[in-house]
């Protein structure tokens, strides 16, 4: 929950333009509802992509303040961001109602950013790769090889974000190894081509090291993201990482 309108649209227009029409690396922004018409025009031209961070997934209804995927999609958004450790601490949300959120987004073909990730306590207790399982299952419910192209997901160790604390890449790119045989078994071989974002604060100065692991396709960024200068030296980085 970042930047009015005004100041969406000038962070938009600092990062196409220097994104230009560079598509080496996918780059998209996903600002607040209010934002997303004003930012997918400003960024049009650009190789830019445009996202919600959530949806309600239902067409249309009874559900004052809901924004539905139809919404995004008109909007010009391509992604949408699911199940965000954020959303699931805070708004109580489960792996059934993720799984109608992403199964509600593919129908309006936006890609699903599907979040997991477990918490300090959860990683303590040695739950971690359980949580995960639990997560993905959940989220992934029902879903059929054919739509495998059509899904991102994002790891995010809770307990490493704004915290402080920091996943080591080698202990990130443990789980993203996990998250990527989960895939396969669901999906089939076809899975190795889903990008596995990490999202544990991923910032310029840890950057290469983490996207240098085998299993981690990029990141799921927050704070790093609201200067130009600092998202665009992840993006270098993912760049480099090719």
């Amino acid at each position: 929950m970042n930047k009015t309108a005004a100041q969406a649209v000038v962070l938009a227009k600092e990062i196409a333009d220097k994104v230009g029409n560079d598509s080496s690396v996918d780059v998209a922004i996903c600002p607040t509802f209010l934002s997303v018409e004003n930012v997918v025009k400003t960024v049009a031209g650009s190789a830019v992509k445009v996202g919600g961070q959530n949806l309600y997934p239902k067409a249309e209804g009874a559900y004052t303040g809901e924004v539905s995927p139809e919404m995004l999609a008109g909007a010009g958004c391509k992604y949408v961001i699911l199940g965000h450790s954020e959303r699931r601490e805070y708004f109580k949300e489960t792996d059934a109602f993720i799984n109608e959120k992403v199964k509600a987004a593919l129908a309006s073909n936006l890609m699903p950013i599907l979040c997991v990730g477990e918490t300090l306590a959860e990683r303590e207790a040695d739950k971690t790769l359980s949580v995960i399982k639990t997560q993905m299952e959940g989220g992934l419910a029902g879903l059929c090889s054919c739509v495998a192209n059509q899904i991102v997901i994002a790891y995010e160790p809770v307990w490493a974000i704004g915290t402080g604390k920091t996943a080591t890449p080698e202990m990130a790119q443990e789980v993203h190894a996990a998250i990527r045989e989960m895939l396969v078994a669901q999906f089939g071989e076809g899975a190795n081509t889903i990008q596995i974002l990490y999202g544990g604060s991923m910032k310029p100065e840890n950057a290469d090291e983490l996207l240098a692991q085998k299993d981690i396709d990029g990141g799921l960024i927050g704070g790093a993201a609201l200067k130009a200068d600092s998202f665009m030296a992840l993006i270098t980085s993912a760049k480099n990482a090719k």
